[in-house]
């Protein structure tokens, strides 16, 4: 396909940079760990709560696209931490490295010449690699934007 470099290109620009939207380094850094349980007045989700959804539904896009035997947790339960607050101060920065190596290994999906991109996944109802990019890039913009809100509201963002 002529411009298949270039959509696999924008693809990860999308990912990874944004574009339009914020990217997640600059979402998660300088996190005060005091402020990481914390949910504002009037909001649902913690920084924790939000950090954690992002990193296990990264890995479960990823995971469904390249592995046969993936199964999903349960909806909507197993996509959300249990609880609140970190288990320790060292779990924000894992939890980040955690979706930073998934953001890697999708970028890896989409820069391998073999993937077709457009191709039906076998073991999946329809979806395509391209579809579940997508959708990677749109949940993560949106749990971002959350992310950036909450920690405006909690006074934990420049």
């Amino acid at each position: 396909m002529k411009n298949d470099q270039a959509l696999r290109k924008h693809l990860v620009y999308l990912l990874t940079e944004g574009g339009a939207h914020l990217d997640f380094d600059s979402a998660v850094k300088d996190m005060p760990f005091a402020e990481q349980g914390k949910v504002p007045q009037g909001g649902e989700h913690s920084p924790w709560q939000l950090l954690e959804h992002l990193r296990i539904a990264l890995w479960d896009i990823l995971e469904f696209s390249r592995n046969p035997k993936h199964v999903s947790p349960k909806w909507p339960e197993g996509y959300w931490p249990k609880t609140q607050k970190p288990p320790s101060e060292g779990a924000w920065k894992k939890s980040a490295a955690d979706y930073r190596a998934n953001l890697k290994a999708m970028v890896a999906l989409i820069n391998d010449d073999s993937v077709d991109l457009f191709a039906r996944i076998p073991h999946g109802d329809g979806q395509t690699i391209l579809r579940e990019v997508l959708l990677a890039a749109d949940h993560n913009a949106y749990h971002l934007g959350q992310l950036v809100e909450v920690r405006r509201a909690l006074g934990a963002w420049k």
